[in-house]
């Protein structure tokens, strides 16, 4: 008699399924998370990555760009992110000086991200640049991520969020970096805030999949701060936001009936009592 046996949970997003989606045309989800509650609740919801971006430096923390983010802190929030995923890729942004005085030290300090965290790869802000990085990290086997046009690490840099690749010099440095980028081994790459036909361009030029955010619709997936997604975070508006939901109304209109009870000893009753 032939035992069948089966495997249960769901299956785990890895690099080749990021490709095999962009090979089949189909779109790739992405949010970001920063706790395990979000990351499990998303993983549930079907996303497909999950980036642990150092913009908890602005939601989480309350600052006002990525750039006070730490190595260690961005560990910390990728632990608890994993350990609420089952099927989601995750990804764990390499913070602002962890990477950038040499190459050796931004290699060493990936190693210690994957080492420590159990995610499923890092990513890495900036092109031709930082080429030989990602090319000794992928050759470590870990897979990378890369990130053009608007890269918030560099925000004191360009002055301001205004969008890159606009300028016929900006668009070309974007094509030519993505293609040093996939050379160099990354698996993805985002392309932040760059006009929509740029991002047009750069996707048909890569066998690679682009993830955009604030770059239109003809990437082959899009990512969002998952904060702003909810409705949780009011103190940036950008256009390239939807809102599926307004919970700081909803967590404020709560959390207001419960000090209500509270004050006029309405709550706990008998049933919440022992």
């Amino acid at each position: 008699m032939k035992i069948q046996t089966t495997t249960s949970g769901p299956k785990r997003v890895t690099t080749r399924t990021i490709a095999d989606l962009k090979k089949n045309r189909q779109a790739i989800a992405c949010l970001t998370a920063y706790d395990f509650l979000t990351a499990r609740l998303l993983d549930q919801a079907g996303i497909d990555l999950l980036l642990v971006g150092d913009s908890l430096g602005m939601v989480f923390q309350g600052h006002e760009t990525t750039i006070p983010v730490t190595l260690d802190q961005m560990i910390y929030h990728a632990l608890t992110v994993v350990r609420g995923v089952e099927r989601a890729m995750v990804i764990v942004d390499m913070p602002f000086m962890s990477y950038q005085a040499n190459d050796e030290e931004g290699f060493r300090n990936a190693g210690r991200v994957m080492k420590e965290t159990g995610a499923g790869g890092v990513k890495f802000e900036g092109g031709s640049r930082i080429a030989k990085l990602v090319d000794m990290t992928v050759r470590a086997g870990i897979p990378v991520m890369g990130h053009l046009g608007l890269t918030p690490q560099s925000i004191h840099q360009f002055g301001g969020y205004q969008p890159r690749g606009a300028t016929p010099e900006e668009a070309k440095r974007v094509l030519h970096d993505a293609k040093v980028l996939e050379e160099a081994g990354a698996f993805s790459l985002v392309l932040e805030k760059v006009p929509a036909e740029l991002a047009k361009k750069v996707t048909k030029s890569l066998k690679i999949p682009t993830i955009g955010i604030g770059a239109g619709v003809h990437c082959d997936g899009q990512i969002l701060v998952t904060p702003d997604v909810l409705g949780l975070y009011e103190d940036f508006h950008p256009r390239f936001v939807r809102k599926y939901a307004k919970l700081a109304d909803d967590i404020r209109a709560s959390i207001g009936n419960y000090v209500k009870d509270v004050k006029a000893k309405n709550f706990p009753g008998s049933k919440e009592s022992y």
